[in-house]
């Protein structure tokens, strides 16, 4: 049966306009319970609506931002900055080194909430001058409040509400954490087929990896540092809503795109890992990378070695 994350529930917008759209919370209540998610449709039902049962919209921005910020929270005592700048340095390293594009490049980061990535990025300068920083969501709530921290912080980036495949200037490295088990059947497959026609050369998403202690580590994690329980609904069920290796690297494959996967299933300490990458270069851009990398790229597996890997 499926499972559903509250968030993706309770906001709707048009997808490449970024315009707002009632939702109803009725209708809401009404797929948690259909999905058999009794605690969810609970959360729903106290959320607060006007006379028409439409989920009053101030209300709902305010408590995504108050989640999203305990989520910045979780990932600085996770240092996912540190652990995406291990990966995302080698490929821009590669990418320098063979030529493919001159500089500055751009790195866009797919679904950035509050910008934590970016702004992390913008205030160590951990991937040089040379790389232009841009978060993008649909949100428009939490783009504002990217932007208003960013400003506070006196960095260096920027924020756009809308598609992040829609801007005007093309990404070089498109990069996410936490987004890719928000995509779900073909349109997952789909998410990686709009970055392989584009002119990027890679991407790097970072997702919660689908082991059988993720969604009870998911849960005493986030019911220890999650005060809403929203957050801590949508936190377990993000765990169990994670992809298999085969799954991401099936979906990833696509023309132009040699996929690669880091830390696979079996590789590492399952009760350490928490995200890992699934990446995508283009071919010419393998060689250099693995050497860029060093000795980690032996954590780097393909396809036609995944299950050796997790075997």
């Amino acid at each position: 049966m499926q499972q559903f994350e509250i968030s993706d529930l309770i906001t709707a917008v048009e997808p490449h306009s970024g315009r707002r759209l009632p939702v109803r919370r009725a209708e809401v209540v009404r797929r948690l319970l259909e999905s058999g998610d009794e605690r969810g449709s609970r959360i729903v039902a106290e959320l607060p609506a006007d006379r028409e049962g439409v989920l009053d919209p101030d209300a709902v921005d305010r408590l995504l931002i108050s989640v999203h910020t305990e989520l910045q929270r979780l990932s600085e005592e996770l240092r996912i900055g540190e652990r995406l700048v291990h990966v995302l340095g080698p490929i821009f390293t590669a990418i320098r080194s063979a030529g493919a594009q001159p500089g500055p490049y751009r790195l866009v980061d797919v679904g950035c909430g509050l910008g934590y990535l970016v702004r992390w990025l913008a205030s160590t300068h951990a991937l040089g001058a040379d790389v232009e920083l841009v978060g993008v969501d649909l949100d428009a709530a939490l783009v504002g409040e990217a932007e208003r921290l960013a400003r506070a912080e006196g960095l260096g980036c920027r924020f756009v509400h809308g598609n992040a495949f829609d801007l005007p200037q093309a990404a070089t490295v498109y990069v996410s954490t936490g987004v890719l088990h928000h995509f779900r059947g073909p349109d997952l497959g789909e998410f990686f087929r709009a970055q392989a026609a584009s002119p990027a050369q890679a991407f790097c998403h970072f997702d919660i990896a689908a082991t059988r202690l993720a969604p009870i580590g998911a849960w005493v994690f986030h019911r220890a540092r999650m005060r809403h329980p929203l957050g801590r609904h949508d936190g377990v069920v993000s765990a169990r809503r994670a992809h298999s290796d085969e799954t991401l690297l099936r979906a990833a494959t696509a023309p132009g795109i040699r996929p690669l996967l880091y830390e696979p299933r079996g590789s590492a300490n399952p009760f350490c890992t928490t995200l890992r990458p699934v990446i995508g270069v283009r071919p010419h851009l393998e060689a250099p990378l693995r050497l860029a990398l060093g000795r980690a790229a032996r954590r780097l597996v393909g396809p036609e070695h995944l299950a050796e890997a997790i075997g």
